[in-house]
């Protein structure tokens, strides 16, 4: 059964903090972040993440009512920068460079935060049980918003007709991939080098090849429902 989330009560910060304050309850949220991602939300345990913030135990509780408050909050702030990149896409931009720098920027922040990238894969593996209501209603309006801006720049023939939402979720597997598949993808390269430049040429390339328009006359795949 879905553990219930986290609220108000659990997570207890102290109304005003401190300078030392707000460093430690960082500290106690990156500790986290390195022990979830590495050992799941069950094999985790409060004097790991105490240990790895370099904190008591209690001094951890001082700030968080338990393992599973700090887990739903750091789970929350992952779902906030993930959904940066998407939020910032403008319907009144140019849609080819609008959808490829959102290519962009989500392959980035696979470089930039893997840690986050797996921790939040394993989170949807397991049922999202800690994020299923913001997976539901904010993602999900946000996916809708932006999906309809993209079946309007297709239906304008600004873009190839394209499924809007599959678009959306071929994006998302493309560019994680590299962070939740790194290990893996470094022993097929076998190169020992960085493999997101080679990677951001080619998926810009095949993002650039799969939406650019049809030639005037020409008719291309239907589209799927937004």
């Amino acid at each position: 059964m879905p553990r219930a989330p986290s609220n108000a009560a659990q997570d207890k910060p102290p109304l005003r903090q401190t300078r030392i304050q707000k460093a430690k309850r960082e500290a106690i949220l990156d500790a986290a972040l390195d022990v979830f991602s590495q050992h799941g939300f069950r094999g985790a345990t409060l004097d790991m993440i105490a240990t790895r913030a370099g904190l008591s135990k209690p001094n951890v509780l001082y700030y968080f009512a338990g393992k599973e408050a700090i887990y739903t909050q750091v789970l929350s702030q992952i779902l906030e920068t993930w959904l940066d990149p998407l939020i910032s896409m403008d319907a009144e931009g140019d849609p080819m460079q609008e959808l490829r720098a959102y290519v962009g920027r989500k392959l980035e922040m696979a470089r930039e935060f893997p840690r986050e990238s797996r921790l939040f894969a394993t989170e949807i593996l397991q049922g999202a049980p800690e994020i299923e209501g913001l997976l539901s209603g904010d993602l999900r309006r946000l996916v809708d918003e932006k999906a309809k801006v993209i079946a309007g720049w297709s239906a304008a023939g600004k873009i190839a007709p394209v499924h809007p939402k599959h678009l959306i979720f071929s994006i998302w597997a493309t560019t994680q991939h590299y962070a939740d598949f790194r290990t893996q993808i470094d022993m097929v390269l076998g190169t020992g080098e960085d493999p997101f430049p080679d990677a951001a040429q080619f998926l810009d390339h095949m993002f650039a090849r799969l939406l650019a328009p049809a030639p005037e006359g020409a008719s291309g795949p239907a589209s799927g429902p937004s």
